[in-house]
């Protein structure tokens, strides 16, 4: 498969950003995150989508408030190219499983993440008292974006195990530190073996999003390639998905140059297999036909 030819597919992004600092919900975008301590909103993606002939994206929550999950709802409803969002409710609410069902009126709110990397607790996923919220988004038909590291993937699993029926996709490919190198914490010796667990698990996909960033400024095809190929191997095509993680891609590089390493490695592979990590398993896992028109 040539470079023009995946280039021509017409990718989805599935999964970046879009935050106004000014709105107060987001306490870890601090000034000292200069490249990100800033406005990004549609305006600021859309010539980039254009120059990558990307067609439609999935914009994901990035603030633990149900207020910033209707101010993405609003940008869909006024930007085409957002196909879904992916929102944030508070699981222990004692209102939770009715803000879902409210939530689930609007066809473009395809799921939900809670920010688990940033609670300290590292079982809070297996609290039995969410058992009702796991299943509401079962009976909903709605997706659960796993924002974890690797020192959460034994608890993911219990938690898929407990919930098979449960769409679930992996952000970021659960984060390995490619930085700290091939033996290093949470480098690939560790984050390898768990990452394969999930292989027999068909309800559970991945993004390949994130990488560069724990990759750090600086890093080529060549450090993100061993990651990339071993997710390949546990999720198949039909399980992985490409996105960019904008605008936080920007403290390792630009979108840009993700691209191109995408559309590198990509390029190796079989055209059916690198259509659908470039956009087909999205639209699938997403749900993506309810919302067109």
């Amino acid at each position: 498969m040539t470079l023009s030819t995946v280039k021509s597919a017409g990718w989805i992004d599935a999964h970046q950003h879009f935050w106004q600092p000014a709105r107060g919900d987001y306490g870890w975008l601090t000034p000292d995150l200069t490249a990100l301590y800033r406005d990004f909103m549609p305006g600021d993606l859309q010539e980039i989508l254009a120059q990558q002939g990307i067609a439609r994206t999935v914009v994901v929550q990035a603030a633990p408030s149900v207020a910033e999950t209707a101010f993405l709802l609003d940008l869909a409803a006024r930007h085409d190219f957002i196909a879904g969002v992916v929102g944030w409710i508070d699981f222990g609410a004692s209102d939770a499983v009715d803000h879902l069902r409210n939530r689930a009126q609007n066809p473009t709110f395809v799921g939900v993440r809670p920010m688990i990397q940033d609670i300290a607790d590292i079982d809070w996923m297996l609290n039995p008292a969410f058992d009702p919220v796991f299943q509401t988004l079962i009976d909903l038909d709605l997706a659960f974006d796993a924002l974890v590291h690797p020192r959460h993937l034994s608890n993911l699993h219990r938690l898929v195990m407990r919930y098979p029926d449960l769409r679930v996709v992996i952000d970021h490919g659960a984060k390995p530190k490619i930085r700290n190198g091939i033996h290093g914490p949470d480098g690939y010796d560790t984050w390898a073996p768990l990452m394969t667990e999930f292989a027999p698990l068909g309800s559970v996909s991945c993004k390949i999003s994130g990488l560069l960033t724990e990759a750090g400024p600086g890093a080529g095809l060549h450090d993100l390639k061993p990651y990339l190929d071993h997710l390949l191997r546990v999720f198949g095509a039909d399980r992985l998905m490409w996105g960019s993680d904008w605008p936080v891609l920007e403290l390792a590089g630009d979108y840009a140059a993700w691209a191109d390493m995408s559309h590198r490695w990509l390029g190796g592979l079989r055209s059916d297999d690198s259509a659908k990590i470039a956009g087909t398993t999205a639209a699938k896992f997403y749900r993506m036909s309810k919302n067109a028109g």
